[in-house]
């Protein structure tokens, strides 16, 4: 256990809350909510959060004050309008800091290849306003739990057209019930009814809001495109809004998601197709704007692969940075700032640490080299038994296999493997120094050829080789 204090903005400390008492830590955790009115001091640095615009509520940037200068890290960011006040980026408090002087600005790099700037939440309410209100049926509109600006134009929409709101999914109930104790989600006290409840009204009175807009197999929707949602069952005349983007990867399951949706005589209106989701990461003139107004002596672009770096990099080159004070940045590289002079250091560990039952840390790529072999090819075990002083095998070969073939293919394939084993023994003589180690091996590299011209599989083959 680390027992250190866990600061954050107080919808994310909800969350974290509630992930840490189902894994049985939320006694110990040393949990302190931040506000953008107060400072925390921590060792030499003083720590002051500037309220940024992104898709989650509560996103903040830091301005990190130290003995050589202040720091700037952006966070994830847009400085386009939202569609409430409240969620706007501070862009004052940025260029408060820019006349200060600061001596480093870290920023989002998602969306450097993108021209102009982000569209306004207000644009997506449209959107998703004129769809809602010429829906036949139900609306039923999948995004991420954690967008609650979307979620509260969605419950607006509904008000304004004398419709229901349900809420299908754990995660979902979970962040609307945050947002609600918070104050970051209004709802009219009677437009919220159960799943239960969708029966006894009619389709066009409902707007359902869940999960699996990126075709999560086990999510509400994608249960609702196989048919296996118990409460929500897909008919002509629904609507189906996926409200947010295509995340990469993704693409196939959610295409397969909408086919199902079609097949079943619903509606589906997706990115591709309607204006209905906007990113939280600033554009490249939104990326631009904080260059300017922020004025870092050194810049340091984060949060992308390495071409949104090099290409934000180039941006902050435009706006009148140095070349030598844009430093791109690898996981792990440490970056020495002292005031003078800026400079890349050694590296330090980072990535993925597996947790694997009660073992933290313990298992290494070899590891994971072999369970991908198992899970993909199978097993093969080669057991025999020799006597001792004769050489002579006793018992075997006997092969047992594993995710390896099926009962009714085995019959051949593994009797001509033993003729392959019993031609090795019979070829290596009994007084060989290492005999037993020799046998092994050769019969690992001869049954993996063997079962390669066979049937072009690779099994794991482990002999075990016993004399008596």
């Amino acid at each position: 256990d680390v027992n250190v204090p866990i600061f954050g903005t107080p919808f994310t400390m909800e969350l974290v809350k509630q992930k840490l008492d189902e894994a049985g830590l939320l006694a110990n955790a040393d949990l302190q909510a931040i506000s953008m009115d107060e400072l925390i001091r921590i060792g030499p640095f003083e720590l002051d959060f500037i309220r940024v615009n992104h898709s989650v509520v509560d996103g903040v940037g830091i301005a990190i004050k130290t003995p050589v200068g202040t720091v700037i890290h952006s966070g994830d960011f847009k400085i386009s309008q939202s569609a409430f006040s409240w969620m706007n980026t501070d862009i004052d408090k940025f260029a408060w800091y820019g006349r200060k002087g600061v001596l480093a600005l870290l920023s989002d790099s998602t969306n450097v290849e993108k021209d102009g700037r982000t569209v306004s939440d207000l644009a997506v309410g449209e959107t998703l306003e004129t769809i809602i209100s010429k829906s036949p049926g139900r609306a039923i509109v999948a995004l991420f739990a954690s967008n609650i600006v979307r979620i509260q134009q969605i419950v607006d929409i509904a008000e304004r057209y004398n419709r229901k709101v349900a809420f299908d999914g754990r995660s979902i109930e979970l962040s609307t019930r945050i947002a609600r104790k918070l104050g970051y989600l209004e709802m009219p006290d009677d437009i919220e009814i159960g799943l239960n409840q969708l029966n006894e009204l009619p389709d066009d009175e409902v707007v359902v809001i869940t999960t699996g807009s990126q075709g999560e197999p086990m999510s509400s929707l994608a249960r609702m495109a196989t048919g296996s949602n118990k409460m929500i069952k897909t008919k002509p005349g629904d609507t189906i809004i996926l409200s947010s983007k295509f995340i990469p990867g993704n693409e196939k399951a959610i295409t397969g998601i909408i086919n199902r949706f079609y097949e079943q005589g619903a509606d589906v209106v997706y990115e591709k197709i309607s204006d209905i989701h906007v990113s939280g990461h600033a554009f490249k003139d939104e990326l631009r704007q904080m260059i300017r107004i922020v004025k870092p002596t050194y810049f340091i672009p984060i949060h992308g692969e390495r071409r949104h770096l090099v290409l934000h990099s180039r941006l902050a080159r435009e706006e009148g940075i140095a070349p030598e004070n844009t430093i791109i940045p690898d996981n792990g590289l440490v970056i020495e700032l002292d005031g003078k002079k800026g400079r890349t250091g050694h590296y330090v560990d980072t990535g993925r640490v597996l947790v694997d039952g009660k073992g933290i840390g313990d298992v290494g790529g070899s590891v994971l080299r072999e369970r991908k072999a198992l899970s993909e090819d199978g097993l093969v075990i080669v057991v025999m038994v020799f006597d001792e002083e004769t050489g002579i095998v006793i018992y075997g070969p006997e092969l047992m296999s594993r995710g390896f073939l099926f009962q009714s293919l085995k019959g051949h394939i593994l009797e001509d493997a033993q003729c392959v084993i019993l031609e090795i023994v019979e070829e290596i003589a009994p007084d060989l120094p290492n005999r037993v180690s020799v046998i092994e091996s050769q019969v690992k590299t001869a049954l993996r050829q063997y079962f390669k011209f066979t049937i072009k599989r690779y099994p794991v083959v482990i002999p075990v080789i016993i004399e008596v």
